[in-house]
């Protein structure tokens, strides 16, 4: 997959960003943030874990694309980075077709007042053309993420 200097240059920025931001919201010391335990996404249906996502970080018009159980699968993985991936560590997905594949990634939780935030990307292939995304996502007391903008 290749990345242009742009993005390169965006990922370095919203690195230092969080890592910025973790720094100055802990006061005495690194605080840890506490994801309270939730059920794992189920793929398929209309799961309210990943239908809080708004269609996840991916264009419309690319997640519209997709069928149902594909985006879900999008979707699952964007859920699965933000509550449980470690920094650096990837969600990857893939369509049983081979027409649909990703991957997702998210930074160093964060707090904004008394929410537990994560930024993330998301870079996938969708029939042949590659699109990759960056945002960030606030967790809320019920389990599911609500996507920052």
């Amino acid at each position: 997959m290749a990345f242009s200097f742009s993005n390169v240059a965006r990922l370095f920025f919203l690195a230092g960003l969080s890592a910025t931001v973790a720094g100055c919201t802990s006061v005495g010391g690194a605080r840890p943030l506490a994801f309270g335990p939730v059920e794992a996404p189920r793929i398929g249906g209309g799961d309210a874990l990943l239908v809080s996502l708004n269609g996840g970080l991916l264009p419309p018009e690319t997640i519209r694309s997709l069928g149902t159980p594909d985006q879900m699968r999008a979707l699952a993985a964007e859920y699965e980075a933000l509550e449980k991936a470690p920094l650096g560590q990837r969600v990857a997905w893939r369509s049983p077709t081979g027409n649909a594949s990703g991957e997702v990634f998210a930074g160093t939780p964060y707090q904004v007042g008394q929410q537990n935030c994560r930024q993330y990307t998301h870079a996938a292939t969708i029939r042949g053309a590659a699109v990759t995304r960056q945002g960030a996502a606030c967790r809320n007391g019920d389990g599911s993420w609500t996507p920052l903008g």
